[in-house]
């Protein structure tokens, strides 16, 4: 088993409702260990570099309003398969696709206010973790 890092984001409408403490308990409960951790706005612009993947899908200009409407907790987790592990805690995007248990399902409320993002793949991981993080930053 390979020891991976993976980037997490506690998604403005869960920091707004007081989860950050939840969310992250399951995480450290499933084996991740958080390297590093910020609380955080986006501004509007970085909302968009963060996103620019989608640029061209229709929920785009929606996804950098939302996630530059209030803070963010950012966080590099670390473990085995830290990124099938991530997405396997968070559950299907659509909370209510999501299994039991999942973050998304007990905290998500909608597909765009589902509580968490992580990484979907290394490299995408690697993108992702310097776009928040400096190396010293992450232990």
């Amino acid at each position: 088993m390979a020891i991976e890092r993976t980037l997490s984001i506690v998604k403005p409408d869960a920091v707004g409702r007081n989860l950050i403490g939840e969310i992250l308990r399951k995480f450290e409960a499933a084996g991740l260990r958080i390297a590093a951790g910020k609380l955080l706005r986006l501004t509007p612009e970085r909302a968009q570099a963060f996103y620019a993947v989608h640029k061209a899908r229709p929920f785009f200009q929606g996804l950098c309003e939302y996630m530059s409407s209030g803070a963010i907790f950012v966080s590099v987790l670390e473990g085995e398969n830290a990124i099938a592990r991530n997405r396997e805690v968070m559950g299907a995007t659509d909370p209510a696709k999501a299994a039991p248990g999942t973050i998304r399902k007990e905290f998500g409320q909608d597909i765009e206010q589902n509580a968490v993002h992580g990484s979907d793949a290394p490299e995408t991981a690697a993108m992702e973790i310097a776009f928040f993080f400096k190396p010293d930053e992450i232990l």
